[in-house]
């Protein structure tokens, strides 16, 4: 990960940690250097969207001014979700792609996520020449005048274009069915009851009145309390929350009950390798995947990939390998085929062809994975290298590894932003994965490493 950039844009505090400044000369340099690979007189083509904070909109003004000062074209899609974005990136043959949006972060933050002309997260080296001009250095960057000024383009169309697209990959009318919508007050307010109305369903939605201040704020996939009442109340078949820019989706069976990614991969996995739509038979997770998820798949005979966190790594694992499917348990899940990005529209579409398809209730499908209780905690230390790399730590991670055989699971992870290592252990009891936790901070605590446990 770079100064600014992290596996998942640019995301700060808006008006702090990210500025209109910031979004501004972003939008110079992209502008600047698609420019370039075009020919003589030609202007790049750069498509934006946002989510319904507040501040994306400042953002939006003050990328499309950098991006026409440097003689190339904005074309605005307006609120819509991320993978909307990078749908239109890809299919309408635009240099690049931006969606402002920190996803499922409160509203006084915000982000902007970069993408190249496929659709997917934008290559780490041109992130690096990016941030080298934020920071003064590069080349530099000459202003446009006359008629090299580039234009600004109300690309409204696109949107409807995505949706058009969704509507085209389902394979059942949802006629009949009664499903209940959380779109956290941001980007799928009006398109998530628009496609599911579209596709004949009953249509539950509730936080589609977004007003710059309350997305993601005690709804959405992150707050799914409202949602897990909502179907309980209405006695609905099925729920689906998204987050704020809809790139994630955790589902709630007709009991009320939360189904996660992890549980959510697991049934699109099966279905899919019984009609034959799994043909490397690998679904692609994180490290941070429940244990009871490979439990499942090995049950099946289904085997799995991991990759560091983050959906980026997923989908180039998927990539590179050709897999199908892959995700997080926090609902970003992709299906290559129809997808290249975390799409919270087609997992929850997805997952309604496998109920309606097996005609079998959310909560049936999802009792074939048995969830290992799980124990996190954050630990800052001195030296997050040295602290994995010290002896009693190595030796406290060993002795627990060993005593859960093949029953749990030790991991320890280095956070990107800050100098936090992350102990996580998963067992058949709160009690265990407890004592195992505190086992290796205890290690690291008498090696001198640990600052302190974070609340």
């Amino acid at each position: 990960m770079g100064k600014y950039f992290g596996t998942d844009g640019f995301r700060g505090k808006a008006g702090v940690d990210l500025t209109a400044d910031h979004a501004f000369r972003i939008g110079r340099f992209l502008g600047w250097y698609y420019r370039k690979l075009h020919p003589e007189g030609e202007s790049a083509r750069i498509v934006i969207g946002k989510d319904t904070r507040r501040s994306s909109y400042m953002y939006e003004s003050a990328l499309a001014a950098g991006i026409t000062s440097s003689g190339s074209d904005a074309y605005l899609l307006h609120v819509t979700t991320t993978p909307c974005v990078s749908f239109i990136t890809r299919t309408d043959n635009f240099d690049c792609g931006v969606m402002i949006s920190a996803s499922h972060n409160p509203f006084y933050d915000n982000g902007i996520k970069l993408m190249n002309g496929e659709g997917e997260k934008m290559d780490d080296d041109l992130q690096d020449l990016l941030e080298r001009y934020l920071d003064g250095e590069g080349e530099k960057i000459s202003w446009c005048s006359g008629e090299d000024i580039g234009k600004t383009i109300d690309y409204y169309q696109g949107r409807n274009r995505y949706l058009g697209y969704l509507t085209s990959i389902v394979s059942h009318s949802f006629e009949n069915h009664k499903i209940g919508l959380d779109c956290a007050n941001g980007s799928t307010f009006s398109l998530g009851r628009a496609l599911f109305d579209a596709l004949g369903a009953k249509t539950y939605a509730i936080h589609t009145e977004p007003n710059g201040l309350n997305i993601n704020v005690a709804c959405g996939s992150t707050h799914i309390e409202s949602l897990q009442q909502h179907v309980r109340e209405n006695h609905l078949d099925v729920g689906f929350a998204f987050d704020g820019d809809a790139d994630r989706c955790l589902a709630v069976d007709e009991r009320g009950e939360v189904v996660n990614g992890d549980k959510i991969m697991y049934i699109c996995a099966k279905f899919m390798k019984e009609r034959g739509q799994l043909p490397t038979n690998t679904v692609v997770t994180t490290v941070m995947s429940n244990f009871g998820l490979y439990k499942a798949l090995d049950r099946i005979g289904i085997s799995y990939e991991k990759t560091a966190v983050g959906d980026r790594y997923v989908y180039e694992n998927m990539k590179e390998f050709h897999h199908s499917i892959g995700g997080e348990q926090s609902g970003h899940i992709i299906f290559r085929k129809f997808a290249h990005t975390g799409d919270g529209l087609i997992t929850a579409l997805m997952l309604m062809d496998v109920l309606i398809e097996t005609q079998m209730p959310l909560s049936v499908l999802a009792s074939e994975v048995t969830m290992y209780p799980q124990v996190l905690k954050n630990v800052r230390v001195d030296d997050k290298d040295g602290t994995l790399q010290d002896p009693a730590v190595i030796a406290a991670v060993n002795a627990a590894t060993e005593r859960l055989g093949t029953e749990g699971r030790v991991l320890l992870r280095k956070s990107g932003t800050e100098p936090v290592l992350r102990v996580m252990s998963e067992a058949g009891s709160d009690a265990e994965c407890l004592e195992n936790v505190d086992a290796i901070i205890a290690a690291m605590e008498q090696s001198g490493h640990l600052i302190e446990v974070k609340k």
